[in-house]
């Protein structure tokens, strides 16, 4: 049996989902936002910090290997929302699909 659109809104599934996925979005959001503007805040107000080399006879500096850093936890943020989404969400969609009939 089809539902409309408002029943489809106001099913608990339908609700407890969309919850879910908003929180998940919100956090990693918050997260990547939090890392990426912290790195360029480094960039803005604290580059002798950022241009200090790795040792002293490394020609590296400190704010590569953090730039690396921001570049591969923004991936490991992208493949914690893609495990987390074909673990649980997809399940929750395909459940709340079979309960409304689409």
């Amino acid at each position: 049996m089809s539902k409309n659109a408002h029943q489809i809104l106001e099913d608990p599934e339908f609700k407890a989902l969309k919850s879910q996925k908003d929180t998940i979005s919100a956090i990693l959001t918050i997260v990547e936002l939090v890392l990426y503007f912290g790195f360029i805040a480094l960039v803005a107000y604290n580059k002798p910090f950022l241009a200090q080399k790795l040792s002293d006879d490394a020609a590296m500096t400190i704010g590569i290997p953090i730039a690396i850093g921001v570049i591969v936890l923004s991936w490991v943020l992208t493949g914690v929302y893609i495990f987390w989404a074909n673990s649980k969400y997809d399940v929750m969609v395909k459940n709340v699909k079979d309960r409304v009939g689409g």
